[in-house]
């Protein structure tokens, strides 16, 4: 017998049986991973969102604290064909609403067809269709989350000190919009300080920092309404070395007068071909995102998604800017493009001096 529904914006109510009690909602989405669930559950560009499974059986090796991207579970909700014992109870533990024993093949082909949509989750003892019906009717559309940054984002500025083995001395200025713990390592292990900015930071926060490299994370959401981080570019942009992943992107290519646009499902897996255009050569990528760069600005498109076209790395050497869509850190990979952080560090200059005006 059922005992949780999951109600979609198309009007359909489907069952499924609780594995984490729970009422919930939020914008439904889908990963093609087959490996990396506690990556993608504790990756903060999830936040609001209710994550799909389109591989069957998730937990099948267990649940380890050290591959996690962030302390908390960050989707609203979780659901799957079948979740092992061992991932309901971590989700049980985080109070996150999961449910499995439902069809994910048709929720994958219903977000395929008609995009990324609102959905209520209704799950435990007594729950209702209508429950979850409400839930669902009471759901805001992503761009209507304003100050959805303060929920993933570091409340003071942090220091991360990197690895004395490593080869680099950079010194990092990050905004957090939402990053992973491994972007953070990824810079780390190769010697770079890492000051981990808030992700409504000002201009004085960064200056204050002196650093030689500003990198904005990835993160959920709508990049419009990331305006302090676009603040921020902007007063830099031409001053200091840019890098962006992800969200950062999109910031970064907004910020300079290009746009945006939200993506039908957007891309969400492991297995993701990126071509450079330079060099012709295509790497497999690992990416979380719901928008995309419809017009990079002043920006050049220097690598493509070979599915669809759209940008997936922007550069402009004579302002020093890279970025990527996808995320070179991986975890738990493909680690196809890993040297991006090498080229990111390499653009650093440690003589260069800033003010914010």
């Amino acid at each position: 017998m059922s005992d949780a529904y999951i109600a979609l914006a198309d009007g359909r109510v489907l069952e499924a049986r609780t594995r984490s009690p729970g009422r919930t909602r939020g914008e439904l989405v889908f990963t093609t991973a087959y490996t990396g669930y506690e990556e993608s559950l504790t990756d903060p560009s999830y936040a609001e969102q209710v994550l799909t499974f389109s591989y069957p059986l998730i937990g099948n090796y267990g649940v380890r604290s050290e591959r996690f991207e962030s302390e908390t579970v960050q989707p609203r909700a979780a659901i799957a064909r079948e979740f092992t014992d061992d991932v309901a109870e971590w989700l049980d533990g985080e109070d996150i609403p999961a449910i499995d024993h439902l069809d994910t093949r048709e929720l994958v082909t219903t977000v395929r067809e008609e995009g990324a949509m609102a959905c209520g989750i209704a799950a435990g003892e007594d729950v209702t269709p209508e429950d979850a019906i409400a839930e669902m009717e009471a759901c805001e559309p992503m761009s209507d989350h304003v100050d959805i940054g303060a929920g993933v984002s570091v409340a003071e500025p942090e220091l991360h000190e990197g690895d004395p083995a490593g080869e680099s001395d950079v010194r990092i200025a990050l905004l957090d919009c939402g990053a992973k713990g491994s972007i953070i390592e990824s810079l780390n292990e190769r010697g770079a300080d890492v000051h981990v900015l808030p992700y409504d930071a000002t201009p004085e926060d960064v200056s204050a920092v002196d650093p030689d490299v500003l990198f904005v994370s990835n993160g959920p959401g709508d990049p419009e309404n990331f305006v302090a981080a676009k603040t921020v570019v902007d007063v830099f942009a031409g001053e200091l070395p840019l890098a962006g992943i992800c969200l950062g992107q999109q910031i970064v290519a907004s910020a300079l007068g290009g746009d945006t646009e939200k993506m039908t499902f957007g891309h969400r897996g492991v297995n993701q071909p990126v071509k450079d255009l330079r060099t012709d050569r295509v790497v497999m990528t690992t990416q979380n995102h719901g928008y995309t760069v419809a017009d990079p600005g002043p920006l050049e498109v220097t690598q493509i998604n070979v599915n669809d076209d759209t940008a997936e790395g922007l550069e402009d050497d004579d302002l020093g800017i890279l970025t990527r869509q996808y995320h070179p850190e991986a975890n738990p990979g493909p680690h196809d493009s890993l040297d991006f952080f090498d080229d990111v560090l390499a653009m650093a200059d440690s003589t260069t001096e800033i003010t914010a005006d």
